[in-house]
């Protein structure tokens, strides 16, 4: 039997990812969790002698009952695509499994992801300084602590903008053919030509009745693009962009 989950929306954090799964779940051929992120492969617990069968049963409380078996399932958790461990683990579940990256122009998604952050109460630090010490704060991250308040969970604002990094590591296993990337400023402007590419690549048709209502998710105040601070955040940020730009054509207007 194969695996019941056939696609990840994989990423990434602060990209739009809510508003991709909300209007991939309108699709009556696709399923995905009913609260959005299942959080099977980045949890804490995890043991890496679980296989597919057991994988499957831990994904069945996400799903809704009664839909038919011909539909495919998937998952929205983001942090999957942050690190190699989580990667293997999905390869070793479902080879075949198809990802969706839905990306964010990188300056942008870290200040959104800090603002975040901020609200929560879970990092005090001005912004400058989180962004300056997260290397520092994330100096053990590379041993994979997921735990719920784990540094690479809240602090990883550039890190989690460094896409070049991230599909380096997906398509050390899966190949080319099994990941999309889209942006997020096209689902926002342009969600059926964006869709159409979406259920294209995941095999199903244009849902006819779909519906497109912004569900963009998130008031906080932003960088003015151009502005001193943003440039500065590019600077700061430049290996990141410079590396996407190369090796996979990621460019940002």
């Amino acid at each position: 039997m194969s695996p019941r989950v056939g696609f990840v929306i994989g990423g990434v954090q602060k990209g739009g990812t809510t508003a991709l799964a909300e209007f991939l779940s309108a699709h009556p051929d696709l399923v995905l969790p009913a609260v959005k992120e299942a959080h099977v492969f980045d949890d804490p617990r995890f043991d890496d002698r679980w296989d597919a069968v057991e994988l499957d049963r831990r994904y069945a409380r996400h799903f809704p009952e009664g839909r038919r078996a011909a539909a495919l399932y998937g998952d929205a958790t983001p942090i999957y695509m942050l690190h190699p461990t989580l990667i293997a683990r999905i390869a070793r579940y479902n080879p075949a499994m198809k990802w969706v990256l839905i990306l964010r122009h990188p300056v942008e998604r870290a200040v959104s992801h800090y603002r975040m952050e901020r609200a929560r109460g879970t990092d005090r630090w001005p912004f400058w300084a989180a962004v300056l010490l997260e290397r520092w704060r994330l100096r053990g991250e590379r041993r994979l602590d997921l735990s719920p308040g784990s540094p690479l969970r809240r602090f990883s604002y550039r890190l989690r903008g460094d896409y070049a990094a991230q599909l380096d590591m997906i398509h050390a296993y899966f190949p080319p053919a099994q990941v999309l990337i889209i942006k997020n400023r096209a689902l926002a402007d342009y969600p059926e030509e964006t869709l159409r590419s979406v259920h294209g690549f995941l095999g199903v048709e244009q849902n006819a009745e779909a519906r497109f209502d912004r569900v963009f998710q998130g008031d906080y105040p932003r960088l003015k693009p151009g502005g001193a601070r943003w440039r500065l955040m590019c600077w700061l940020m430049r290996r990141e962009l410079e590396c996407a730009r190369k090796r996979y054509g990621i460019t940002w207007p």
